[in-house]
């Protein structure tokens, strides 16, 4: 199939990703753009093209930019979105865990819903660090993959691993009693395996990523055995990294020195490495983050939600890092929604620097989702707009009321409210959502499979934020 999108509005070539200053207004031009197989075969002005042996779609009111990258989140999440009250990360964490899944049913579910608000709201690509079914591991990720498939999103699907207890994810930790005893290392490194044989085609836009869960649950070995299998496969590794005060003063206990520097120690850092939250990192870090090319995955509306700390972005930026953004899980978020996290995810860093040159314009806000978000993928086949990219696309209907009246579309479509204007999207050519709908999903179908299971949440194991809470209160100098 070939489609030809004619008369469409894209960023001007000298405009499309850079920092603009108010003295330089960003600029557009109109463009005819044909996609035949997975690859955008021809890019040229409007009027130039024809192909009337194309299904010709009208690019007129339209927009249209490479798809963005959700690159952190945690699909099974979407079960308890909205319930969770306020608490630090340790803290939120001891109570998602006493809302185990009952299946890899629901996994396939939320990661169902995951793709389809993606896809929604501009994404085309996702990684998933999924978390497991505890003696289920495979079926979760075999779930995890039908899902997405099946919706048609671009998947990495990063199985959330450890080899340490929960408890020892504070510091201090290791004084606690263990509930429940973690996997050992040899096992964990065997269900990866197991999984990379089973599921990682990238030719078919579904990739395994390494991605322990970070310094705070995971031991040298698991980081180094994932560190041999990325190397060994050609795979990416995803981890969080100091995402909280609490990790920063465990990684000095645990290490005696920054978990970067640890990292950097092991070999773990580099371009297929990255990293989500990064809110704790000093300017030594930084240094190692930009020197060896690893990605840093802005996680701005949990970051907020969790009281995490706002991450030095426009830092990153300044020094060289790159920079791509996330909605993480959609119980620490409480959604799927990129449009949220890069509408928060600019303006946020307008308050960390004084100096409004320094700010991010929506034009490279729109570059760090989509070329950084691919970069952060060690990934140069997809992200941009250009002839031989692989045709990750989005349109968006510029006459949707909340981009009214037509100023500028990008600075509409990042700062303002820009819900419901994505009118069409592909993933490798393919057409997964036309006229604002998923083509490979009934939403109503799929609102009855959420429905299916409710009352599972009165499943609830309670006990385990009970028994941290006084502990974390005292190591982080909390008052009891």
């Amino acid at each position: 199939m070939t489609d030809f999108i004619r008369n469409v509005l894209v960023p001007a070539p000298g405009d499309r990703f850079a920092y603009l200053t108010p003295s330089e207004p960003p600029s557009y031009e109109r463009v005819d753009i044909t996609i035949e197989g997975e690859i955008i075969s021809a890019l040229s002005p409007a009027g130039f093209a024809n192909n009337q042996t194309a299904n010709e779609i009208d690019g007129s009111g339209k927009l249209l930019l490479p798809g963005w990258v959700n690159a952190h989140t945690h699909s099974p999440e979407m079960w308890v979105r909205g319930l969770i009250p306020p608490l630090p990360l340790e803290l939120w964490l001891a109570e998602l865990y006493s809302y185990p899944l009952q299946g890899p049913q629901q996994t396939y579910v939320s990661a169902l819903l995951t793709a389809v608000e993606t896809l929604l709201s501009g994404g085309t690509t996702v990684v998933d660090h999924l978390v497991l079914l505890p003696g289920r591991e495979l079926e979760a990720i075999d779930a995890a993959v039908r899902a997405y498939r099946e919706a048609g999103i671009r998947a990495y699907v990063a199985p959330l691993i450890q080899d340490e207890p929960f408890e020892w994810s504070v510091p201090e930790g290791q004084t606690l009693p263990v509930q429940v005893p973690p996997p050992k290392t040899k096992d964990v490194l065997a269900l990866m395996q197991q999984a990379i044989a089973a599921y990682h085609r990238p030719q078919e836009g579904i990739e395994i990523a390494l991605a322990p869960t970070g310094i705070q649950m995971c031991s040298d070995d698991l980081f180094a055995g994932c560190l041999e299998l990325s190397q060994q496969h050609g795979l990416c590794r995803h981890s969080h990294l100091l995402e909280t005060p609490a990790q920063e003063q465990l990684a000095r206990e645990k290490y005696g020195m920054t978990a970067v520097a640890h990292l950097h120690e092991l070999g773990f850092l580099g371009p297929e490495a990255s990293f989500a939250h990064c809110v704790w990192l000093n300017d030594r870090d930084i240094e190692l983050m930009a020197a060896t090319g690893a990605t840093v995955v802005h996680n701005p509306l949990s970051n907020l939600r969790l009281g995490s700390g706002i991450a030095p972005v426009l830092k990153y930026l300044e020094r060289g890092v790159n920079v791509s953004f996330g909605c993480d899980g959609a119980a620490s978020n409480d959604g799927q929604s990129l449009f949220e996290v890069l509408k928060i995810g600019s303006m946020l860093h307008n308050i960390t620097d004084r100096d409004y040159r320094h700010w991010v314009s929506p034009q490279w806000v729109a570059h760090l989702a989509s070329v950084g978000g691919a970069k952060g993928l060690n990934a140069s086949h997809f992200g941009r707009l250009a002839v031989g990219q692989q045709a990750d696309l989005v349109l968006y209907d510029l006459d949707v009321l909340s981009l009214l009246p037509h100023t500028d579309p990008l600075g509409q479509l990042i700062w303002g409210r820009a819900e419901g204007a994505v009118d069409r999207v592909w993933v490798r050519g393919q057409s997964v959502v036309v006229s604002g709908q998923p083509v490979n999903v009934a939403i109503t179908d799929l609102k009855s499979q959420i429905a299916a299971f409710d009352g599972w949440l009165n499943h609830r194991q309670s006990g385990m934020r009970e028994r941290l809470e006084p502990h974390y209160r005292r190591v982080m100098g909390l008052p009891a």
